[in-house]
């Protein structure tokens, strides 16, 4: 009997899953797609990558709540200061919704930056190098 390689991607549910998906869409630069219903919304990333938002059932809701677990994003800093970078990426995504949690700062890794989505999920903005 030989079995699938199981596959894995990440979900989040969402109170309004097309404008959450709107807004990861804009962070991670790609188009969401429309899911298996109008709830449901998909962001493909690079090779098998990819964000599944949706609205949970009225029968089994997911409350909102801050966890340990959190969203990452990176990018190298190439040539720019990664503070600078992080504080423009950061003030981008405030411009569509997103919250400071605590200010960016310079770590030895590079610059980071803790936000909450339009939904109060938490995440983190990771700018590496420099």
């Amino acid at each position: 009997m030989t079995s699938a390689v199981p596959s894995s991607f990440l979900v989040l549910a969402a109170d309004d899953p097309e404008r959450l998906a709107a807004f990861y869409g804009a962070l991670l630069e790609t188009e969401p797609q429309r899911g298996f219903s109008s709830s449901h919304w998909r962001l493909l990333g690079p090779g098998e990558h990819r964000l599944e938002i949706y609205a949970p059932s009225r029968r089994r809701p997911r409350p909102r709540g801050e966890g340990r677990l959190a969203l990452c994003f990176s990018r190298p800093a190439g040539e720019a200061p990664p503070l600078q970078l992080l504080q423009d990426w950061l003030a981008a995504l405030v411009a569509l919704g997103a919250v400071a949690v605590e200010p960016p700062r310079q770590e030895p890794f590079g610059a980071e930056a803790w936000l909450a989505d339009p939904e109060d999920n938490r995440l983190l903005l990771l700018v590496s190098g420099g």
